[in-house]
């Protein structure tokens, strides 16, 4: 406890507070924190001083129970995860979780495909589920963000086929998790560059140096490192989102060192003003 009152001191004396109202954080980085104590966890991101959250799970607690906790750490979920099946099946399902939660965007993370398979015909579904799902969540106040998670950008024709998914998104967006994107083979900053419309959040993830990607979209959780110690240009990045006006970037580290390493990143993201 006495480690994480300094941390915090460290963070208010550095101003970090107020940049951190752009800054979140997805709550699947503290997932197995979760599984330990809900109210302590939730505590622990208020003394990072961040306010704004991704995430979409009670961790079987009562929802109402849940959401007292969040307005006692001053946390407010503006994103909340929602399974491509739910979007495609039971979108009334997805529409009231958000609401729950009080949320703005609903973000997928993963399109469910046999093995590794995943070309054109799964492509051209998973975008038209994600526009019908799109609409509808539009009507009802909400923002769609699909989660490229690597496999997106294998080849097709003269681009890949994420190009495929972001010049036929009408009805959705994308939140970009610059890990993955890289992961995957792409260069987050060129596509942010490219679709300067299309990106609405990001997930800040730094890959830890010498990692060489692939298309399967599974990676080691520790080559998940501090930002701006690993291969990519989170700074570029960045600053690229503050300039398109991205509403959100939330820091999303997977590793088992996430305790230790979200401190040093908003402190490195804060010394990017």
């Amino acid at each position: 406890m006495i480690k994480k009152i300094m941390i915090s001191a460290i963070l208010l004396g550095s101003g970090l507070l107020t940049q951190a109202q752009e800054v979140g954080l997805q709550l699947y980085s503290l997932r197995n924190q979760f599984k330990v104590d809900v109210s302590n966890t939730l505590g622990l991101i208020n003394e990072w001083g961040i306010t704004k959250i991704e995430g979409g799970d009670t961790y079987d607690m009562p929802l109402e129970d849940f959401k007292i906790l969040l307005n006692d750490y001053d946390l407010e979920i503006v994103s909340v995860g929602a399974g491509f099946d739910d979007l495609e099946n039971d979108v009334v399902k997805v529409i009231k979780n958000a609401k729950d939660f009080g949320a703005k965007y609903v973000m997928c993370a993963w399109v469910p495909h046999d093995d590794n398979k995943w070309d054109l015909e799964e492509t051209k579904h998973a975008t038209e589920v994600f526009n019908k799902a799109g609409k509808i969540l539009k009507k009802n106040g909400l923002v769609l963000a699909y989660h490229p998670h690597g496999y997106e950008f294998r080849p097709y024709k003269n681009g890949t086929l994420f190009d495929y998914m972001a010049q036929n998104a009408s009805d959705f967006t994308f939140e970009l998790d610059v890990f993955w994107a890289q992961h995957g083979g792409a260069d987050p900053l060129a596509l942010m560059k490219k679709y300067p419309k299309k990106f609405t959040l990001l997930h800040l993830k730094d890959m830890q140096k010498g990692i060489e990607g692939n298309n399967t979209g599974h990676e080691e959780d520790d080559t998940n490192v501090v930002l701006g110690t690993g291969q990519i240009d989170i700074a570029g990045v960045v600053a690229e989102a503050k300039k398109l006006g991205i509403e959100y970037m939330f820091i999303e580290d997977e590793s088992t060192n996430v305790v230790t390493q979200v401190p040093k990143s908003l402190v490195y993201l804060k010394s990017l003003k």
